[in-house]
């Protein structure tokens, strides 16, 4: 078997990514869990996500998703649960995926040969993926693969996202990077969402991020200017070379090839969905 080239599997996991998050910008996720009483963007989100794990409470949603302020969080979870149970809301999360696709891709690509192939690439890579140390994984890996294909691919690219976030948490603590720290230093790459994006969804404010700053300064991770230093450059290069290492097997198991094919497929309909307004303006970067 073809080695897999350097960050191959990364690679691919961000041309796939893309079309997971769609579901979070649009309209539709709100629109269909809204006849439950479920109208608020950030409980939607939350509920969404949170799903697979079943009717958790705050405290489980704070540790599987890192990122987010507990206080946050503990305004919507364990309540949501009462106006719409988990299995309630995997189907409004299903019905919503296949509206927020049909508009942006339009029917006759997701009937594509393309998409097709796509979603039986994927499916072949999660298999690669396991369960232990990967909660969020291991709450979407106990789902039915969905039909049609363009359904398939969404959860298949679900199952890849979050089995790599899983341990990316994991080697955020390694390298002790807090939440907030994990954010700023994200930003400061370029890569991650801008502040106002951090702070209007997770929950923190701008004393936080400046508190988050100050620490990261301190370790001299982080400059004046916010920008990285040498020392955070290389930090944040050592975390996403481990989250790689660690999260290699559904790469390994598609195979070099086969991952080159999903990267190019996943790419093109990632463009395609970002060119239709998936995503709003402004939303990564550093201002």
């Amino acid at each position: 078997m073809t080695p897999l080239p350097e960050r191959a599997g990364r690679r691919c996991h961000n041309a796939l990514n893309p079309l997971h998050s769609t579901l979070y910008f649009g309209s539709h996720l709100g629109g269909h869990l809204a006849p439950y009483g479920i109208d608020d963007a950030t409980a939607c989100y939350l509920a969404a996500r949170a799903a697979p794990l079943g009717a958790v409470g705050a405290g489980a949603v704070t540790a599987t998703f890192y990122n987010f302020n507990h206080t946050l969080i503990a305004r919507f979870v364990p309540e949501v649960w009462e106006y719409a149970s988990p299995d309630t809301v995997l189907a409004a999360r299903l019905r919503a995926v296949d509206a927020t696709l049909r508009d942006l891709l339009g029917a006759e690509t997701l009937a594509s040969p393309e998409v097709a192939e796509a979603a039986e690439l994927a499916l072949r890579a999660a298999e690669g993926c396991s369960r232990p140390g990967r909660p969020l994984y291991a709450g979407n890996a106990e789902l039915p693969v969905p039909e049609p294909a363009h359904l398939a691919l969404w959860h298949a690219a679900t199952l890849l996202r979050e089995h790599r976030g899983d341990v990316h948490i994991a080697m955020l603590q390694q390298v002790g990077l807090d939440p907030l720290e994990a954010l700023v230093t994200h930003t400061a790459t370029g890569r991650g969402m801008a502040p106002k994006w951090v702070l209007g969804t997770r929950g923190y404010s701008e004393k936080d991020w400046e508190s988050a700053r100050s620490r990261l300064m301190e370790r001299e991770l982080l400059d004046e200017q916010g920008e990285l230093t040498a020392d955070g450059a290389a930090l944040r290069t050592e975390l996403e070379e481990e989250t790689d290492r660690l999260d290699a097997r559904p790469y390994e198991h598609l195979g070099a090839e086969r991952v080159a094919r999903l990267t190019e497929l996943g790419r093109g309909l990632s463009a395609a969905v970002t060119e239709a307004g998936a995503f709003p303006q402004g939303l990564f970067g550093k201002g």
